[in-house]
């Protein structure tokens, strides 16, 4: 038997490992949504609903992210916050109880909750690490539940992220000046002197080179 749960115990412990390796990256280092800004004026989301479910009143709608920006969104950090909800008067809570229509929905399939109690979704980018400038993101699937049966209303959205930093000038070396002609001259009579003092030139035929011609 204590064969047997160590072997239950190993093979758990391996499925788990290999669920961490094969899950998606940005799963597993999505920035922390507190540190986050809103990039909803450059970063919008686009909106389209798909389909309705009129037995259980479920509207699922298609939401992505267009980038644009001339820069590049960090692509785990961008999530889609569901920011409120509108009826037909364009007025996002109850007229006689003033609570936010938000509330009255049954969100399907969030990923969380930012700090103030709105529900988010991770926007899947697959072009790469980054969503570059001026593309669209992969449509994340929003499922929203009508308890009270609202035949119109509509749902705002706001985009949080981080766009990625520009890489550093990179810093240019200024040329080596030329060595001057005093320095070329105090080189060259080293040499000399070394050379003389090897016996490999004599001071004559040192003075027989640099005579002028006649």
């Amino acid at each position: 038997m204590r064969l047997r749960a160590a072997s239950l115990w190993l093979a758990s412990a391996l499925a788990l490992a290999l669920s961490n390796l094969t899950a998606p990256i940005g799963l597993l280092a999505a920035v922390p949504i507190e540190q986050l800004t809103d990039l909803t004026e450059k970063a919008k989301p686009v909106v389209t609903l798909k389909a309705r479910d009129n037995f259980s009143n479920e509207f699922r709608y298609d939401v992505s992210v267009k980038n644009e920006t001339a820069d590049p969104l960090v692509g785990d950090s961008l999530d889609l916050v569901l920011d409120k909800i509108t009826n037909l008067a364009g007025e996002d809570f109850e007229p006689l109880t003033h609570e936010p229509i938000l509330k009255r929905m049954e969100v399907v399939g969030q990923d969380g909750e930012t700090p103030d109690g709105k529900p988010y979704f991770r926007v899947p980018v697959d072009q790469g690490p980054d969503l570059p400038p001026y593309s669209e993101s992969r449509p994340v699937l929003v499922r929203l539940r009508n308890r009270d049966y609202f035949i119109v209303f509509t749902p705002w959205f706001r985009v949080l992220g981080q766009r990625r930093p520009p890489p550093p000038p990179k810093s240019i070396e200024a040329p080596t000046p030329p060595p001057s002609t005093n320095q070329a001259n105090q080189a060259l009579n080293r040499l000399i002197q070394l050379l003389i003092k090897k016996g490999l030139l004599t001071e004559e035929e040192w003075r027989a080179a640099n005579r002028p011609p006649q």
